[in-house]
């Protein structure tokens, strides 16, 4: 008898316990379904507004050169809206990372259409930027908005701006998986945020969705040939990581540099018109229209043709001259640039195919210097295939590896050094 009450009482127990487990797993499934839903859509239709937008002022700039010449009363523009409207927001993807980090105040909504602005008018009149740090600060203050509309707890706001981030990712580039990924990897080095993982995932394939309901596409690149790795292989694809890891130190390292070099300029609207003046001399000296803008062109080029030797240093100059500036935009689609160029000048040293070399250089630079190798892998399988995910995956962490600790997020922190050094070294 005592062993059948015994047994009886723990079989009870063991009821309660799967029934209250259950219970709230259901009812926090439904909680971040409902609100991913909502914050998906809304995140994926500003996304595809946005890419919209993008692509008609590019056709625009393509086709009336001279309107670069405005660049530096573009600069001046977008200095006195962040100047007299936007200084709470002004650190852009560095202040989602604070929040993340240390919770303080929620977002203010006006980050969403100033960078969404200012980002227009930088591609419009010429500068070199991305799109990714736009979608992010959008999908940000949108998603922090939640906070107040839902009365979330200081835990759940951390979830929710994991979402926007990921969701704002995951539409501008059509790769749910990295997105979300992206939202949990981003905000400190060598550790994930695994209680967001649910929300992150259910709220980047949401807004990838709602963006491609719009009927807004996504550029497509191709690599035909994946050889079988071996030894001679995994080195050569080693020796690619290392460079384009360092190629990501030098992109952070000079953004920063010109980040501190303007700051040196008292009044902040002055600091983009100085360096839109320099930017207008620069392309028009040098011919250098094929590097300004997002240059999605020259990154499809890249898979298909061996590229210049200079192309990547250019691309890396006038990004971190534009974004150093004070012009808006982000840094991901320049770091595309920059590694499918690189990776495709290295097949001259390299004997592995062009466009494998260009797709590894295009997710390993990014891996580098965001200091997210887990996202920049599934992109890359996400972009290119399965089959190149070898490759993928041995140069992004080889380049993360190489970059070191600092990267385009300075509010990043560490949560897992990269690597040991013994103290002799130290």
């Amino acid at each position: 008898m005592p062993v059948k009450k015994l047994t009886e009482g723990f079989l009870l127990s063991v009821s309660q316990f799967f029934k209250q487990e259950f219970r709230v797993l259901f009812l926090n499934l439904f909680k971040w379904l409902l609100i991913s839903a909502i914050l998906g859509a809304i995140v994926g239709s500003a996304s595809a507004l946005f890419l919209v937008s993008l692509e008609y002022v590019t056709d625009y700039r393509e086709q009336h050169t001279q309107i670069i010449y405005l660049l530096p009363l573009a600069g001046l523009a977008i200095g006195l809206l962040y100047h007299y409207f936007g200084k709470e927001v002004v650190k852009g993807n560095n202040l989602l990372i604070e929040e993340l980090q240390s919770p303080k105040k929620v977002i203010p909504l006006i980050m969403a259409p100033l960078v969404f602005a200012g980002t227009i008018i930088t591609h419009l009149f010429g500068g070199s930027a991305g799109r990714e740090g736009t979608a992010v600060q959008i999908g940000g203050a949108f998603a922090d908005q939640f906070t107040k509309l839902f009365k979330l707890s200081p835990a759940d706001r951390k979830v929710i701006l994991i979402c926007g981030i990921s969701a704002g990712f995951a539409s501008v580039f059509g790769t749910p998986l990295a997105g979300a990924i992206f939202g949990l990897e981003v905000f400190i080095i060598g550790s994930l945020f695994y209680t967001a993982i649910l929300p992150s995932f259910l709220t980047a394939v949401i807004a990838d969705y709602v963006c491609k309901i719009w009927g807004v596409g996504h550029t497509h690149y191709h690599v035909d040939f994946v050889p079988q790795l071996n030894a001679l292989n995994l080195i050569y694809t080693l020796c690619g990581g290392v460079l384009f890891g360092l190629a990501a130190r030098l992109f952070s390292s000079l953004n920063h540099g010109f980040s501190t070099l303007f700051s040196k300029i008292k009044y902040p609207p002055l600091r983009p018109v100085i360096g839109g003046i320099i930017l207008v001399i620069i392309i028009f000296a040098t011919d250098a229209f094929k590097y300004i803008g997002l240059g999605i062109p020259a990154i499809v080029e890249s898979f298909q043709i061996q590229q210049p030797y200079y192309a990547f240093a250019v691309k890396i100059f006038l990004t971190a001259l534009t974004l150093g500036a004070g012009f808006k935009g982000g840094e991901v689609t320049p770091l595309f640039f920059i590694g499918a160029t690189l990776g495709s000048f290295l097949s001259i040293f390299i004997p592995l195919p062009v466009a494998l070399l260009a797709g590894m250089g295009f997710v390993a630079v990014f891996s580098g210097a965001a200091n997210t190798p887990l996202a920049c892998m599934i992109m890359g399988i996400e972009l290119f295939g399965s089959t190149s995910g070898i490759y993928i995956a041995i140069a992004c962490v080889a380049a993360y590896l190489f970059s070191g600790h600092n990267g385009i997020y300075s509010a990043q922190k560490i949560g897992s050094s990269k690597f040991y050094l013994p103290k002799k070294i130290l």
